[in-house]
């Protein structure tokens, strides 16, 4: 009988880091409803509603539900990928992301700039995988390059394709960007 509903338990997962790689809890949050939206052959409400079925086990202080101290910055753009990862893994339905939301920050005591950047999506059973995108956790779009040399005191140099990163094999990977800023 299938009644819809689920356990996701982190029990095990290791304690929160000193550097900044831990996820706050509403990120695994995020990681699940992704995963699941993923895996359901129907669209999704995309809230948290969509949970209610769903029982998740995080223990405290660990890296998934880290200490209001701890850091977190990377836990978003790094261990997200990595919870999706696992989540997708256990169904048995994915193959590993790039890892990474492949992001660039630069600033300083006036501005700040922070973007995630495409990469490329890894090949399938079936198909070579798709170039200059953003993969799972991501759902993020690039930055203009008008907007970004209007409101930044930078100039970008060169937007392109990164010919022959994504990996060869029966089906191709998908190819990364370059971004080059001045």
């Amino acid at each position: 009988e299938i009644t819809g509903d689920a356990v996701f338990d982190f029990t095990g997962t290791d304690e929160e880091v000193y550097g900044n790689c831990n996820a706050p809890t509403a990120v695994t949050l995020s990681a699940i409803i992704y995963s699941l939206r993923c895996l359901v052959g129907h669209d999704i409400p995309l809230n948290q509603g969509c949970l209610t079925p769903i029982q998740v086990i995080i223990p405290d202080n660990s890296i998934l539900s880290p200490s209001e101290e701890a850091a977190v910055v990377g836990g978003n753009v790094l261990t997200s990928q990595r919870v999706t990862d696992v989540i997708l893994k256990a169904f048995g339905v994915c193959a590993a992301s790039q890892g990474c939301m492949n992001n660039v920050t630069f600033g300083d005591e006036r501005i700040g700039y922070y973007e995630t950047i495409a990469g490329g999506s890894g090949a399938t059973a079936t198909c070579n995988g798709r170039s200059g995108v953003h993969t799972h956790m991501t759902n993020t779009r690039i930055t203009d390059i008008e907007i970004l040399e209007k409101r930044y005191p930078i100039i970008v140099q060169k937007f392109t394709l990164n010919p022959g990163s994504g990996g060869k094999g029966r089906f191709n990977g998908g190819n990364g960007v370059i971004r080059e800023l001045m």
